[in-house]
């Protein structure tokens, strides 16, 4: 029988414990486990509520005095915990602990990671407002463009989960804000991830953690897993072969239009298609030189949808903002770098995979 490490990072979370207590410990009835509370000494004395009930329930509180943190709490957890199994929730119920069997079912089966996902079938958030939504479903969606490893989990920030200790032993985490899970995705070694439903619940006390600096500290976050993935350096190989482009379109568009008798229609589009050949090939040879797991005819013909995709964009944003009175030129400045953004993520996503 497996070990089980329950991680619950805690900041003034006292109300919740008892009930959270009981309700992991009759979830997890004929399992061996224990609760690894790390609280950033709460002023509403938390970690002294989770002393005292360990009297009664396998509860370790680690008591931090010098150190904040969601994240950092919870790789503090990973350190001091004795279990084959981690498995990382909140204090404040809004992870029901009736899910855990779930999740360890999972990792009992062969999964390395198992994610309690609001949004897989069967997932659902309860009571949020829309603003709430927008900016969860928005933060999976850059997340999964940002970083193209995580493009097929569901909910690549969840804050409920479970993996094998063997997904982050040895491996230095350093993440940034509250979204842990992100980074053991990128970091961690794993080879299977499973994702089960659960319903993201109301709080039964205290107060949301959600707040500006967290969600500009997500973004720094994925700045950081994408330098630390290499895809910072992919994204100016690709500017500086975009470029190149430029400068092949320029001169064959001079050379067809001037020395011969093409016209500007057929210059301009020869000169366009010799552009995205040269930078197919570059970006073949260079950019995504180890993403070849799509054949060289495929990538040849995505490559090219993404120019069309960046073209139409561009076009769409120069006659759209040039519509409602902004200068034509700063409207095909912003359609360029907006096409530029397009091109690079169908290119990255699609025609290298």
């Amino acid at each position: 029988m497996v070990r089980i490490s329950i991680i619950v990072p805690t900041y003034n979370e006292r109300d919740n414990l008892e009930e959270l207590f009981k309700r992991i410990s009759g979830s997890l009835r004929g399992h061996d486990f224990e609760i690894v509370v790390v609280d950033d000494d709460s002023p509403d004395k938390t970690w002294e509520k989770a002393q005292k009930l360990s009297k009664i329930y396998p509860v370790k509180v680690i008591r931090r005095k010098n150190e904040k943190g969601l994240s950092s709490a919870v790789i503090r957890g990973f350190s001091e915990a004795e279990g084959d199994v981690f498995v990382v929730m909140d204090a404040d119920l809004q992870h029901p602990p009736e899910v855990i069997p779930k999740l360890i079912e999972r990792i009992e089966n062969g999964a390395d990671i198992a994610v309690a996902s609001r949004y897989v079938k069967g997932g659902k958030v309860e009571n949020w407002y829309w603003y709430r939504r927008l900016i969860s479903k928005g933060a999976i969606m850059i997340g999964r463009v940002a970083l193209p490893k995580i493009r097929h989990v569901r909910d690549p920030v969840s804050g409920f989960f479970a993996l094998k200790r063997e997904v982050v032993e040895g491996i230095e985490l350093n993440p940034v804000g509250f979204k842990i899970l992100l980074e053991i995705l990128i970091k961690g070694r794993y080879s299977r991830i499973e994702e089960i439903p659960f319903t993201f619940g109301l709080r039964n006390a205290g107060e949301s953690k959600l707040s500006q600096k967290q969600i500009f500290n997500y973004l720094r976050h994925l700045w950081r897993l994408m330098k630390w993935e290499g895809e910072i350096d992919r994204l100016v190989k690709f500017s500086i072969v975009g470029f190149t482009g430029v400068i092949v379109n320029e001169f064959f568009l001079w050379l067809f239009f001037e020395k011969t008798d093409l016209g500007l229609v057929l210059a301009g589009l020869f000169s366009y298609e010799l552009s995205v050949l040269n930078n197919f090939l570059w970006n073949d040879i260079w950019t995504f030189r180890d993403l070849k797991n799509v054949p060289f005819l495929k990538r040849l013909v995505n490559f090219h949808l993404a120019s069309i995709a960046g073209g139409a964009v561009q076009l769409a944003f120069l006659y759209g903002l040039t519509y409602i009175g902004i200068p034509y030129l700063i409207s095909n400045l912003i359609g360029i770098l907006i096409s530029f953004i397009v091109r690079f993520i169908v290119s990255r996503h699609w025609a290298w995979g």
